[in-house]
């Protein structure tokens, strides 16, 4: 199907519905996302058909304006709010039910999300060394993205982590702790390196 996929979508990486065959792609990625009963997805949002989009347990929501690129995953407790975007080969894994959230990724307003960019809202437990660890289970802990933040190509957000309005996560950076508002961070681990106001 990619074949069919790339000559509707006319090769571009970010979906749009300018053209016929643009809007006949766009409308059959949010077919395959609607499919799930616990995927909502506002009208004005696209989705493209090489995305994988699956609530697992939990739930999956898009506000309005929102865009999800070939060969994205999104899947388990998921939430974007307004005029977001993600991009190539990004994962983003909830965690949790329906009922208890406890691994929710919720991601605000104005959010851009580059390629390759990872978010896991779980962790794998390992305390017992006599214990194979896939057998210990996982600790969820959620992972907030406030509003109007920009996060660059390759970026991983580790459990627990929350990003402050208005902050920027440079390319390649590990965000193992909370980020401030208005932060500009980089690095492994990242360090904030200075201030957008």
């Amino acid at each position: 199907m990619s074949t069919i996929w790339n000559w509707l979508d006319e090769g571009l990486s970010i979906p749009t519905r300018r053209s016929w065959r643009q809007k006949l792609c766009m409308w059959c990625g949010k077919r395959l996302a609607l499919r799930h009963k616990y995927v909502t997805l506002a009208k004005s949002s696209v989705v493209h058909p090489d995305a994988k989009i699956n609530p697992r347990q939990g739930e999956i929501r898009m506000g309005e304006n929102c865009s999800v690129a070939a060969g994205a995953i999104v899947q388990g407790n998921v939430t974007l709010g307004e005029n977001c975007s993600i991009q190539t080969g990004t994962l983003l894994v909830g965690y949790g039910s329906r009922e208890n959230p406890t691994g929710l990724i919720r991601i605000g307003n104005d959010v851009r999300i580059a390629p390759m960019v990872m978010m896991i809202a779980a962790n794998h437990v390992f305390e017992d060394a006599q214990k194979p660890i896939h057998q210990q289970g996982l600790k969820n802990a959620p992972i907030t993205i406030e509003d109007d933040v920009w996060i660059a190509g390759r970026v991983s957000i580790m459990a627990g982590v929350t990003i402050g309005r208005g902050s920027i996560i440079g390319a390649g950076a590990v965000v193992t702790s909370d980020i401030g508002p208005m932060s500009i961070a980089v690095g492994i681990p990242a360090k904030v390196i200075g201030q957008r106001d």
